[in-house]
């Protein structure tokens, strides 16, 4: 069955994981993506272990569902043959700095010429505009200047570098993907296509949605383990007799009810709901007291029939077995290039039949 996007043909000359990881959520739905690749600079995730058969395990998702051309931008009969390409494309998306694509003699302007309704999309640390246009950056950078790194962590120990690249994906890639689709609608509805200018900054300082709400309108300085959900309330991670991790979110009252008589501290729920640091305090040293006392298998078994927002930390591994996952389907088998089938993340947006 084709996906809803197999009308849309993407031209992709991004590299390494915000560009990619947003056409390959294309190609999931269904769009026909071409990769230009250099002959002459290889693309880091190509040879990043770990390995799985010719190339890394990160590549091989990052490609999968795409075709792939070798083209070296330098040379002018490579520049030709893009050209020739864009006049059949739907999207370019593209990951340099402001200005290379120009140099390179296929801008946006050059193939908007070739191509009026072309859509192209270019996701930049900073954007096409600002002092920072031109600054070279990484996730862990984004994060520090967005703000978003300055209320997460603890107050003792700053900062957490995340395992995940939340800038490069929450922010370049899944707005680069929202914003071509807003084109597309945009372009069936008055044939114009559009420029894009993604800037994962800008993206990971918008996802600072309800901390930044208090911080910019309500006076509110944000701080790490002074807010609801980042260490200042019960809401947080508790330590295991045997030194794994629970989650515990049961911030409405019959959650937080729950796990009080759960954990035996039914005479601490009023503290729950209370603003009071002191109260949220005492509540969270009994709690940790509690999980404390058993191990992660025993509290999973003790918290699988009760509705109260609190589930086990797994690892990835784990959580790939966890029945939720499998029933969602969310670890599928993918040729990796060589007939062999890699196990991979699966595509995380479902259409059911209408």
């Amino acid at each position: 069955m084709a996906g809803p996007l197999s009308s849309l043909k993407v031209l992709d000359f991004s590299t390494l994981l915000p560009g990619p990881y947003a056409t390959m959520m294309l190609a999931d739905m269904g769009a026909e993506v071409l990769r230009v690749e250099a002959p002459d600079r290889v693309d880091l995730t190509k040879v990043m272990p770990p390995f799985d058969g010719k190339f890394s395990t990160a590549f091989s998702y990052l490609t999968r569902g795409k075709q792939t051309i070798q083209l070296n931008l330098k040379k002018p009969e490579s520049v030709d043959r893009v050209k020739e390409l864009v006049k059949d494309y739907d999207i370019v998306v593209e990951q340099f700095r402001p200005g290379v694509m120009d140099r390179l003699g296929i801008g946006y302007e050059t193939l908007k010429a070739i191509n009026p309704k072309l859509i192209y999309c270019a996701i930049t640390g900073y954007g096409q505009t600002g002092p920072y246009r031109d600054r070279a950056g990484h996730d862990i950078n984004y994060l520090a200047i967005s703000g978003v790194a300055s209320h997460c962590g603890r107050a003792d120990s700053g900062p957490p570098p995340m395992g995940i690249q939340i800038a490069d994906v929450a922010g370049g890639s899944h707005h680069a993907v929202m914003g071509i689709l807003a084109a597309v609608i945009h372009r069936q509805n008055t044939g114009e296509g559009k420029f894009i200018d993604i800037s994962m900054t800008d993206a990971a300082f918008a996802l600072n949605a309800m901390a930044g709400a208090a911080a910019l309108a309500g006076g509110q300085h944000q701080a790490p383990e002074t807010g609801m959900l980042n260490g200042g309330t019960f809401y947080d991670y508790y330590r295991t007799r045997d030194d794994r991790w629970l989650s515990v979110g049961s911030l409405e009252p019959q959650f937080s009810a729950r796990l009080c008589d759960t954990l035996g501290i039914g005479d601490m729920k009023s503290l729950a709901t209370s603003q009071k640091p002191e109260h949220q305090r005492a509540l969270k040293a009994a709690i940790k007291e509690k999980v404390g006392e058993k191990t992660l298998a025993e509290w999973r078994e003790i918290f699988a029939d009760v509705d109260a927002c609190v589930e086990p930390v797994l690892t990835i591994e784990e959580a790939a077995e966890h029945p939720q996952i499998r029933s969602r389907a969310m670890v599928v088998g993918q040729d990796r290039g060589d007939g062999v089938r890699q196990a991979q993340l699966g595509a995380q947006i479902r259409f059911l039949p209408g």
